[in-house]
């Protein structure tokens, strides 16, 4: 990729605009978002033995997830059409990063979030860049239902990714995993929650591949949490129950989508319960020294699943989406954690405590 700015990441729409619908420059809000790396596992070939595999860690991302990508592109067209706000319905992420482009653009931003359910991470971020929070009694696809009507009858831009400017901006992270690993990878593999980000990395590749850029096209692998798995189970949850409270919908607005890229592509959409998404969670901490939030490990959670059911092979690259940082969610780390031992300020007695 060709950088900007004697060398320095202007952020995604400038580093990829030639791929991007046309924007006017002054338009443009970015945090300098993109970029994120692809880091390789070392340490756990007991699991995956001669397969490679590597983690999009979108939790270095300004606000610390993905939903930076589509927000940086949604919030820069609505400013270029001249709104004054936006709006959405969030489990969280795409609440802190509305809230954090609002006010990078000088905008006010509209949160919905279900009441209880919203990592405090999460809040805390879309609290403290201004946006007005509105916890609601009832769940995100309740508050998605409420956002896209105030957006159709009042001056307000939705920024949900129902927004196909979030598609666009989040494709680019496929552009991203072309161009650090040189090749597209086997397989792709994703958590799956309102499912616009498995629809914008498949967006993404077939663009590259249209454009020769690349020769192959990866199996697309999206994973739900089990107790909000709609697609796998084929209707709607009514109810839907997780830990992994970034994919806990029910209903997805980008369904048809993440349908498409797992039929295209012959990939799969499956789902992994909450014992294997906390497993997968603690074991890339522990062991790789990546700390991603609890919904992110639902993509290492269906990838470990693949490989006990033989569906991977050895020589195969693999690519897993962490889509957010653990920091978002310091509870549920706590929760899965030891717990700190408290001990006297006594050399003698940690020595002994520490085996040394």
């Amino acid at each position: 990729m060709q950088l900007t700015r004697k060398g320095l990441w202007a952020g995604l729409i400038n580093e990829f605009r030639e791929h991007l619908p046309e924007i006017s420059d002054d338009a443009i809000t970015t945090l300098h978002e993109g970029n994120t790396p692809l880091i390789e596992m070392v340490n756990l070939r007991d699991i995956f033995g001669a397969i490679r595999v590597l983690f999009k860690f979108e939790g270095l991302n300004p606000t610390g997830s993905f939903k930076d990508r589509g927000m940086t592109f949604a919030v820069s067209k609505a400013r270029e059409e001249g709104a004054k706000a936006v709006i959405c319905a969030s489990t969280g992420n795409t609440s802190a990063s509305a809230a954090a482009y609002a006010a990078r653009a000088g905008m006010k931003a509209y949160v919905l979030v279900p009441d209880g359910q919203i990592a405090l991470g999460k809040l805390s971020q879309a609290m403290m860049h201004g946006a007005l929070v509105l916890q609601i009694k009832g769940n995100f696809d309740e508050a998605l239902e409420i956002v896209r009507k105030i957006s159709e009858e009042r001056p307000v831009t939705l920024v949900n990714s129902v927004n196909p400017y979030r598609i666009e901006g989040q494709k680019t992270a496929a552009f991203e995993v072309v161009e650090h690993l040189g090749y597209a990878p086997t397989y792709h593999f994703l958590p799956v929650g309102n499912a616009g980000n498995i629809t914008a990395y498949w967006k993404g590749y077939k663009e590259y591949k249209a454009k020769g850029m690349i020769s192959n096209l990866p199996k697309m692998m999206g994973f739900q949490a089990e107790g909000a798995a709609p697609i796998v189970l084929g209707h709607p949850v009514e109810d839907p129950q997780t830990i992994a409270t970034a994919i806990k919908i029910g209903n997805p607005a980008s369904w048809a989508g993440a349908l498409a890229a797992r039929d295209e592509s012959g990939g799969f959409i499956g789902s992994v319960t909450d014992d294997e998404i906390i497993e997968a969670y603690k074991l890339v901490a522990s062991r790789e020294g990546v700390f991603c939030e609890p919904a992110s490990a639902a993509s290492i959670a269906g990838a470990i699943k693949m490989k006990n059911e033989g569906v991977l092979n050895d020589g195969d690259t693999i690519v897993c989406t962490l889509t957010g940082h653990g920091l978002k969610d310091p509870n549920t780390a706590i929760n899965s954690s030891a717990k700190p031992v408290k001990i006297a300020a006594d050399t003698k007695k940690i020595l002994k405590l520490m085996g040394l």
